[in-house]
């Protein structure tokens, strides 16, 4: 019986082959290797931070802001009247109810949320930097409508790396792809490995998460060959930073075989939380897995966690141009998880130090060109965002549109804004947290941004 080859027996065979040098034969046989920064060892922030992680959740296609969060009883008595030849006025196509201590309103399509609204931060005078998808998608990712730029995931990537080596520090939860694509999760001039790790539901989340190699032996006596060829390569162009992202995600891929197939496991999930989300035991569809695997990867050190509700068809996004009554389907499928997701942080005593953000890159028009229309137009001038935990304070609103929900009439909060506001709570200058690049220092909220102190606790 041929016996299986370990470590010390693979490295004298090579020897014996000639194939490795006597220096290199004593390094691996026990000499330490020279040390190389790992580019995502826990860092700390400028201060102390009130968060610890975010869960962003984006719903493509842009959500009307006044069938959903922005209440307006003026537009809604004014449906059908003319703004001028071309344009008429078109109210909300579903009530709105007071929730919760605060009496925030709320329509009725989304009355799972409403059920959480005292632990939310309402921002009803967001504002983006373009009015068409692919411009606004990156814009609120990126602080840029019309150059590649690292997303707010590979900044916080790059800012405080990661609590779990077995993990990457930036996941992205995404069963189709959104306008302007990869890009929504790029690191651009940022170290790669800072680029989010895109998760696709499914029997197999991450492709090869199960190891190929006969035994796990093998497996490391391949890894700890190549690391070491790796590292000697990587001695002599340490400037390179996308070498040694490339190195360490060989580190990282082998970690998340070891650590993602339980992290990915539900099968151990109460059937009370699953009851809670609205999930059926087994199915890995819908957005109530991707919020319960965001609980997962947030309390296993992932850092970033992005949700990402609807691909470019507009058959299956928020883009409502035709018909709003597709919100009808589209709502159920955020609403019940999303609120779960609330609590569920919450009885965990997750939600203090977790950033959770529900956005979408603009609103809707309040007027349309024809009274018997039944869709929206693009509306980036003012819509509705909202935030949880992680220091900002529930049960508010901040902000306030117009009585049509057409411009901002208080308290304007632009995508640097809350970028910015979102980097101080994880404990950041905005202004400080910069990488050099052709040149000049960039930074997530280029030359724009305030934090926003009146949606902190």
């Amino acid at each position: 019986m041929i016996s299986q080859p370990n470590r010390r027996h693979v490295i004298r065979s090579l020897a014996g082959g000639g194939l490795l040098l006597p220096a290199c034969l004593s390094e691996l046989l026990g000499a330490p290797t020279g040390g190389v920064e790992n580019p995502l060892a826990p860092k700390a922030p400028h201060f102390p931070g009130k968060a610890k992680r975010v869960i962003f959740m984006f719903m493509t296609g842009g959500v009307s802001h006044v069938d959903s969060f922005d209440p307006k009883p003026v537009l809604t008595a004014k449906h059908g009247t003319p703004k001028n030849p071309k344009s008429f006025y078109k109210g909300a196509d579903w009530k709105f109810q007071r929730y919760g201590k605060s009496g925030i309103e709320i329509s009725d399509l989304f009355p799972h949320m409403g059920s959480v609204v005292d632990n939310l931060c309402i921002v009803r005078s967001m504002k983006n930097i373009n009015g068409d998808h692919f411009g606004a998608t990156i814009g609120i990712h990126t602080g840029s409508a019309t150059f590649n730029r690292p997303s707010i995931g590979s900044w916080v990537s790059y800012g405080l790396g990661t609590e779990n080596q077995n993990l990457p520090s930036f996941v992205v939860i995404a069963p189709q792809l959104p306008y302007a694509g990869g890009q929504v999760w790029g690191s651009d001039f940022l170290p790669v490995l800072h680029q989010g790790t895109r998760i696709i539901p499914g029997p197999e989340p991450i492709p090869n998460m199960k190891r190929r190699a006969a035994t796990p032996e093998l497996q490391t006596t391949e890894l700890q060959l190549t690391e070491y060829f790796n590292r000697n390569h990587l001695a002599t162009r340490e400037t390179d930073s996308n070498l040694a992202a490339r190195v360490k995600s060989f580190e990282t891929a082998f970690g998340m075989q070891k650590e993602a197939p339980e992290a990915f496991d539900l099968s151990k999930e109460s059937e009370a939380t699953l009851k809670e989300y609205g999930l059926e035991r087994g199915s890995t569809k819908g957005f109530a897995w991707q919020c319960l695997v965001a609980r997962r990867l947030a309390e296993r050190g992932v850092r970033f966690v992005e949700l990402i509700d609807g691909g470019t068809s507009i058959d299956n996004n928020w883009d409502a141009h035709a018909y709003m009554p597709v919100y009808n389907r589209l709502a159920p499928n955020v609403d019940r998880p999303i609120a779960a997701l609330i609590r569920d942080l919450k009885s965990r005593g997750m939600l203090d130090d977790t950033i959770v953000v529900w956005t979408t890159e603009f609103g809707r028009t309040p007027t349309v060109p024809d009274p018997s229309a039944e869709g929206r137009g693009h509306h980036a001038a003012v819509y509705s965002t909202w935030v949880a935990g992680g220091g900002f304070g529930g049960g508010r609103v901040y902000g306030e549109s117009d009585d049509l929900g057409e411009q901002v009439a208080r308290d304007p909060v632009t995508v640097h804004d809350l970028q910015a506001t979102i980097l101080n709570q994880l404990g950041f200058d905005h202004t400080k947290l910069t990488y050099r690049h052709a040149g000049r220092d960039y930074r997530l909220t280029d030359v724009h941004g305030t934090v926003v102190k009146g949606l902190l606790a």
